[in-house]
């Protein structure tokens, strides 16, 4: 039988067809791909800068004002709090809201002159090992030229060896162990990988079928329709955090809170967290036609998932649009929850913003998704 080019002509035309008639399949082909460019392209950075510190100097000279001015400079330092005791800089570092606290002594230019052991203490946020390592290394370079112009002279002779010491010490993860970072953040992704997917899976499966009009035809209201579709899946949600919690402690020897507070707060993080899933889950539901659909548009939400959330990449390496962006998904917040409960021992007033702003997010997907269902479903 002969190759006939009419056939494959019209065979063509066919495909042509169907490709205008499911534009949604085949535009997240194509934006997937984009997407990832994207955020490997501009967003990813492995060596972050301007990480947020705290400087408590008890020495107020110009010998140690060169020195914090030279921290700064290295780019990879950003001083955004002077606090004025110990206990306010441990408190910045255990809330989030700084990488990296500075601590001069009282007698550290005295010691600096006299070359008499002087010492300058440096303490990092180490929940995540990658963030704070270039920054201390290049914090602990400084000594060797940080005070030659101050040290000329007479000073200077008797100076031969470094001026001062950088002492670091990490905290919440002092051995820098990588599992103690990803296993509490894989948390965050399981759940959001599993539960948006097998909610916009399940919801526009049953479209598919034909049961969601009969659901419609019953008195239940789409609002009701919809709680009654996610409860399960909210017990599902917390299962699946218990079970990936026991098997952190037994497997990997997670640290885990020991304050009744802090195990109170993650439960209620985890079960907003649980809810804002399904409510994006059921949103993505709202708009897809077939299952295909449904499971390419939970990648699309996937991805950023992973990428700007922290759990991947360090949080403070992405640039300021990457920062707003991730700040708009419900794992950012979630991941400092969990992390600060777990490796910091944070308790419920510690993690206010963070259960604001998670809070928030769900809020506002559960208002989108039920007008979403309202306006397509009724």
């Amino acid at each position: 039988m002969r190759i006939s080019k009419l056939r494959i002509f019209a065979v063509m035309a066919k495909e042509f067809t169907q490709l205008r008639r499911d534009r949604v399949t085949y535009a997240m082909i194509l934006a997937i791909p984009i997407m990832q460019l994207l955020l490997f392209g501009y967003a990813i950075n492995m060596d972050p800068r301007h990480l947020p510190a705290a400087v408590l100097s008890h020495d107020k000279s110009t010998i140690a004002n060169t020195v914090i001015t030279a921290i700064e400079q290295t780019s990879y330092v950003d001083v955004k709090y002077l606090p004025v005791s110990e206990a306010e800089l441990d408190k910045l570092m255990r809330l989030g809201k700084v990488m990296l606290t500075i601590t001069i002594p009282p007698d550290f230019t005295q010691r600096v002159l006299k070359n008499d052991n002087a010492q300058l203490l440096v303490e990092a946020d180490a929940s995540d090992p990658q963030s704070a390592g270039n920054a201390l290394a290049a914090i602990s370079a400084l000594p060797e030229t940080v005070l030659v112009h101050e040290l000329k002279g007479p000073v200077g002779k008797n100076n031969s060896a470094k001026p001062f010491e950088v002492v670091v010490h990490k905290k919440f993860n002092p051995e820098n162990i990588s599992s103690y970072n990803i296993v509490p953040g894989l948390l965050g992704v399981v759940l959001t990988m599993t539960l948006v997917m097998m909610t916009a899976l399940a919801v526009t499966r049953e479209t598919e079928r034909g049961t969601m009009e009969s659901l419609l035809a019953t008195p239940a209201m789409p609002l009701e329709i919809m709680i009654g579709k996610l409860t399960p899946y909210i017990i599902v949600g917390i299962v699946q955090a218990s079970v990936i919690l026991i098997l952190a402690k037994i497997l990997f020897a997670v640290p885990m809170t020991k304050n009744l507070t802090g195990w109170f707060a993650l439960s209620v993080g985890a079960t907003m967290f649980i809810i804002g899933n399904l409510a994006i889950g059921y949103f993505i539901s709202t708009m897809a036609r077939n299952q295909l659909q449904a499971m390419q548009m939970s990648i699309f939400v996937l991805l950023p998932s992973i990428f700007l959330s922290g759990f991947a990449f360090p949080f403070y390496g992405l640039p300021n649009w990457a920062r707003f962006l991730g700040n708009l998904l419900p794992i950012t917040h979630f991941l400092r929850i969990v992390r600060g409960s777990l490796l910091k021992g944070q308790v419920l007033s510690d993690m206010g913003t963070s259960l604001f702003f998670l809070a928030l997010i769900v809020i506002i997907l559960l208002t989108a998704t039920v007008v979403r269902s309202r306006t397509t479903l009724d």
